[in-house]
């Protein structure tokens, strides 16, 4: 548009000009080497009014030119990419119905020409995956690092399939290194809560689950039980490492709220019995009973290993006095008569046990007793009802 003004102002004043000085068009000589050019003053307005236009004219055809050239070559890359992108989503679609083997050609085959190559070799690496194909696997892996911005996206699709072939260290080593850069990131805490879980690293679980929680990661509900796992797992590593003097030591040192947990003093008292701190375990069990009766810790009192059982006769005598419906000192003192050959005292207790709730084992306790007895047909009647318990436990 300003050449066009410019234009037509050069051609006013020419035309101006030559009103303005009709009949004295002056004279113009140009010498250049050995040539020389006369022409009138108004001649060589003209010439340079012909020549811009001229100029102009030819920039315009060669613009135009220019964008049609232009314009042709983006209609083919535009069509490419949305080729691109129509295969891309067919692969996803083949990779959610599990046939891997079409969803890493559909995904691969223009992938230069989509706008986020990342995706295609993202998505490839998963097929080859599913095909179980590690080193094509990598080998995607490998080119989508190559992309702008892929290290956490490439980074979390390398530990989830560590997770899936259940090369837990691999994932812990990669997922660490991610934790380090985003460390708030969800995905990357979720599948460490996973690995941790897996690879029984109970303290950094516990260290972790106040952000799982904070984030929504992990329900409150969830917490309990979760935190209650990985207290009984830090209990068996740290009794395995110093032995029942460094599990006592650590169990003084935790909150009083965790220590009054049946649950953990269940597992405490476990782990007590197995490295043969059976005192420790007996004393433990029975003042914890005192405040907190507990079924699962009744049925604990059988397995110590003491030199003399008649103190836990006692206290589970002095329990059934108190409460003569008891059914897990029932249970317990039915054993340790097992145990003496006191076939019709502990058939009795076994009895009593079984009238207040069904338990498989107790079933098999009384056949024992009933066996030993002599008492085949009743023994076989027993066995028949643990064997419809196991069945079909709500019964």
């Amino acid at each position: 548009m300003f050449r066009v003004i410019f234009l037509f102002v050069v051609l006013g004043l020419g035309l101006f000009a030559g009103t303005q000085y009709a009949g004295q068009q002056g004279y113009v000589l140009i010498s250049v080497a050995n040539k020389t050019i006369e022409m009138s003053v108004t001649t060589l307005v003209i010439f340079v009014i012909a020549t811009l236009a001229a100029l102009f004219a030819l920039e315009f055809f060669v613009k135009k030119a220019l964008n049609a050239s232009s314009a042709t070559w983006n209609w083919f890359s535009v069509r490419k990419m949305r080729r691109s992108r129509r295969y891309t989503n067919e692969g996803i679609i083949k990779l959610l119905e599990g046939d891997f083997k079409q969803a890493e050609k559909k995904v691969t085959r223009w992938a230069n020409h989509h706008d986020m190559p990342l995706l295609c070799y993202l998505v490839a690496s998963e097929a080859a995956q599913g095909m179980g194909n590690h080193e094509q696997r990598d080998r995607y892996l490998e080119l989508a690092s190559q992309q702008e911005h892929s290290q956490l996206a490439v980074e979390l699709t390398r530990a989830k399939q560590q997770i899936r072939d259940a090369n837990y260290n691999q994932a812990f080593d990669t997922l660490s290194t991610l934790k380090a850069n985003h460390p708030n990131n969800a995905m990357v805490l979720n599948l460490l809560k996973q690995v941790y879980i897996e690879l029984k690293l109970w303290q950094p679980l516990l260290d972790l689950l106040p952000k799982l929680v904070k984030q929504g990661i992990v329900a409150k509900e969830e917490q309990e039980p979760l935190t209650k796992r990985a207290q009984c797992g830090l209990l068996n590593d740290v009794a395995e490492q110093n032995g029942s003097e460094g599990l006592v030591s650590h169990w003084n040192t935790l909150p009083r709220k965790v220590k009054a947990d049946t649950h953990l003093i269940e597992c405490f008292a476990k782990q007590l019995i197995s490295r043969g701190a059976d005192h420790e375990a007996f004393t433990l069990i029975k003042e914890t009973l005192s405040k907190h009766p507990s079924s699962t810790l009744y049925s604990l009192l059988p397995e110590l290993k003491l030199a003399d059982d008649h103190p836990v006769i006692i206290f589970l005598e002095g329990t059934l006095r108190k409460d003569a419906h008891n059914a897990e000192a029932h249970s317990a003192i039915a054993r340790f008569l097992l145990r003496s050959g006191k076939w019709p005292e502990a058939q009795q207790h076994l009895e009593k046990a079984l009238s207040v709730r069904s338990s498989v084992s107790d079933y098999g306790y009384l056949s024992d007793a009933l066996e030993k007895q002599n008492l085949t047909k009743a023994a076989h009647e027993v066995s028949k009802k643990a064997l419809t318990l196991i069945k079909d436990p709500v019964a």
